[in-house]
């Protein structure tokens, strides 16, 4: 008997000067575990003249997790952080009471033909923590642990499973773990996990009670501890979750909270400006809906 208890497509969305593929939020599904909200970027190519470029821009009451498949983003904050996310490599940067943000390309790729390839995360905060002080963190693609098992590679992206710990400092029980086959493999990992779970395909297939589930879907398990299934060769697939809050979650742009009450007071102390800001960066990206 098939283990999936909802199959959710992703959904174009335009988040300025490109499309993504939105898996989280869905209408039916708002989280699965913590993680509130997964956008696919690409694959796209732009030319010498096309870059990613997304200008300073507020969050507040989640951490998000930047990884690459291909390209570069240059990450400026307003802690000061300059960093450089390279494929593989993890940007984590908790927002807490709040943090500005900007994404570009690198100035050494603005004039050459490029790729993009990754995802966008965000994972929500505890009540307890949702307001703590921001911070910043990124782990090389090398230091995240990584193992062969039962013909399948897997890397520990974030979160602590099957034994082994990332080096991204979370705040609540959870896992996002890469798993990767040439051959195929049958995957059964159900006894590790915990919480909710849902299963990202990225390329090739999974099977699941005799059918096939193609690239570019999310599987939410019924039940994470039955989780068992087939990959078809040359697949990749994304498994992640964790333990579910007991309260709800608000989401307004690029806030999370767990009162409205606290959007509004971050609305309004982004149109006033009352956010910290990055040195030397000049193009602030207002509301939805409004311009400073």
């Amino acid at each position: 008997m098939s283990n999936i208890g909802l199959i959710i497509p992703e959904r174009p969305r335009d988040i300025g000067n490109f499309l993504v593929g939105r898996l989280l939020p869905f209408h039916s599904k708002r989280m699965v575990g913590p993680f509130i909200f997964i956008d696919h970027m690409g694959p796209m190519a732009m030319s010498d003249h096309e870059n990613f470029d997304v200008g300073p821009h507020p969050h507040i009451g989640l951490s998000t997790l930047t990884y690459l498949f291909e390209g570069a983003v240059m990450h400026r904050d307003s802690l000061g952080t300059a960093v450089e996310i390279t494929p593989g490599a993890v940007n984590w940067m908790v927002a807490g009471s709040g943090i500005v943000h900007s994404e570009r390309t690198p100035e050494r790729l603005l004039h050459a033909d490029k790729r993009m390839h990754g995802l966008q995360i965000w994972v929500a905060l505890p009540k307890a923590l949702e307001d703590i002080a921001p911070s910043f963190h990124h782990i090389e693609a090398k230091d995240l642990p990584s193992w062969e098992q039962d013909g399948a590679r897997f890397r520990l992206i974030a979160g602590e499973v099957m034994g082994h710990r990332s080096a991204v400092p979370v705040h609540s029980p959870l896992y996002l773990l890469e798993v990767s086959t040439t051959e195929g493999a049958t995957i059964r990992i159900g006894e590790h996990l915990f919480g909710e779970s849902g299963l990202y395909i990225l390329e090739g297939a999974v099977i699941d009670d005799g059918v096939d589930h193609g690239p570019r879907q999310l599987l939410v398990a019924k039940d994470s501890t039955r989780c068992s299934f087939q990959l078809a060769p040359g697949s990749i697939v994304y498994l992640f979750g964790g333990e579910p809050f007991p309260e709800e979650r608000f989401i307004y742009w690029n806030f999370v909270a767990t009162s409205p009450e606290r959007l509004e007071a971050a609305k309004q102390q982004w149109r006033e400006r009352a956010f910290p800001m990055i040195a030397g960066e000049h193009d602030p990206v207002p509301l939805p809906g409004t311009t400073w």
